[in-house]
């Protein structure tokens, strides 16, 4: 590669500090080892590769003017959308006026009001986002003996459980369940047992959860200290999923039914992927993040893959010749292969749910292999059978 050739220059925004920092720290790793493996391969088009990235501090008011900062000051050839909801819905407005390529990480539903056609989301929830994060959670409920028949719902009051919600009460529709207690809680809370005090009131056969990371250990400690014992506990928890809540509450997860969309399971290894994980376990440490990168890593790769396999197969950088090739086309990614739908969803849904279990201690290796978190739904990805219901499931790893 010549270094006087021009640099393809991507800009965009994470949440590199502030509440959302964890996760996206994790993605700009996933994003660094993406750039190094392309520059060490001729970079793009015969160009090398730089990533022009501002924090937004999770901030959604900061965001408009950074990405006009990325398109008008340092002039990017491409932008991209940074992790979550909070960070990709302020965006969307200018993005749309300057007709821009945009592909996001992790955002649940935020093309639904806008049907931008150059939007393209980096998250395996499919076309009907709100309802796949959540089905395979009544799904699976459904299906015991003897089925359950009622359900709890526990939010957090807070912008990125509200899709979530609205899927979980279609679900609990779909499937018969009856809502016999729903609240929201604000994330300030620092007492979780009169939360848990009010479920175990309604005597639920099912605690829905829809929490984040401070929050989902909160609740978790709660329950695990509380005398009730729905028949199924979980759904939707951001924080299981990471590395430093795992190993906060070690055995507390026993038993919890959650989402993911990485699990290093037989089913999940998707060429190139191991290899990613590796690169981005031996950098880890050093970089301070996400020691393990199972919840992150694999999407924000995969988001980098997507752009760069749209730039080389048009042979150019120009925003609408890039998203009507990515609207058309299969790529192949370390999470799959990937094809695009409507409002930009992926055409076909991913969604995990796994069950922890066998958990002893609070070390980070027993995460590592995939043993502890069994995927039991979909069924043709599972690695293992649910133990139902959570009260047996529980007791796992004592």
């Amino acid at each position: 590669m010549s270094t006087t050739s021009t640099p393809i220059r991507i800009g965009y925004c994470l949440s590199l500090t502030g509440p959302l920092a964890g996760n996206s720290r994790s993605a700009q790793l996933a994003h660094e080892i993406w750039r190094d493996d392309v520059n060490s391969r001729c970079g793009l088009l015969g160009r090398p590769v730089e990533l022009v990235c501002y924090d937004d501090h999770a901030d959604a008011s900061r965001v408009p003017g950074l990405y006009k900062r990325l398109m008008d000051e340092d002039r990017v050839d491409l932008v991209i959308g940074g992790y979550g909801t909070n960070s990709l819905l302020p965006a969307m407005p200018l993005i749309m006026e300057r007709e821009r390529f945009f592909v996001g990480l992790m955002g649940l539903g935020v093309n639904n009001s806008f049907g931008y056609p150059n939007y393209f989301a980096m998250i395996p929830t499919g076309p009907d986002p709100n309802a796949a994060l959540t089905e395979g959670f009544f799904e699976l409920a459904a299906a015991q003996t003897p089925r359950p028949r009622t359900v709890a719902l526990v939010s957090a009051d807070a912008e990125f459980s509200r899709n979530p919600v609205l899927g979980a009460k279609a679900n609990a529709v779909k499937h018969g369940f009856r809502i016999v207690h729903e609240t929201t809680y604000p994330l300030t809370t620092a007492s979780f047992t009169p939360i848990m005090d009010a479920v175990a009131e309604s005597d639920c056969d099912l605690l829905f959860l829809c929490s984040y990371l401070a929050d989902s250990v909160g609740l978790m400690r709660a329950i695990h200290a509380h005398r009730f014992r729905p028949r199924m506990v979980g759904g939707a928890m951001i924080g299981p999923q990471n590395t430093s809540i795992r190993t906060t509450l070690g055995p507390l997860l026993n038993g919890l039914v959650n989402y993911e969309y990485w699990v290093p399971v037989p089913g999940m290894m998707f060429p190139g992927v191991r290899r990613m994980i590796d690169a981005y376990q031996e950098r880890a440490g050093y970089a301070g993040v996400d020691a393990l990168g199972h919840y992150m890593a694999p999407l924000a790769y995969a988001q980098m893959q997507v752009v760069a396999q749209a730039i080389e197969a048009t042979g150019g950088l120009d925003d609408i010749i890039l998203s009507t090739f990515t609207s058309e086309e299969t790529f192949d990614t370390v999470m799959g292969k990937i094809r695009f739908g409507k409002n930009g969803e992926w055409a076909q849904p991913q969604v995990l749910q796994v069950q922890f279990r066998d958990i002893a201690g609070h070390e980070a290796e027993q995460f590592k292999d995939g043993s502890r978190q069994i995927v039991v739904s979909p069924g043709r990805l599972a690695s293992g059978p649910l133990i139902f219901p959570y009260a047996d499931a529980l007791r796992s790893g004592r």
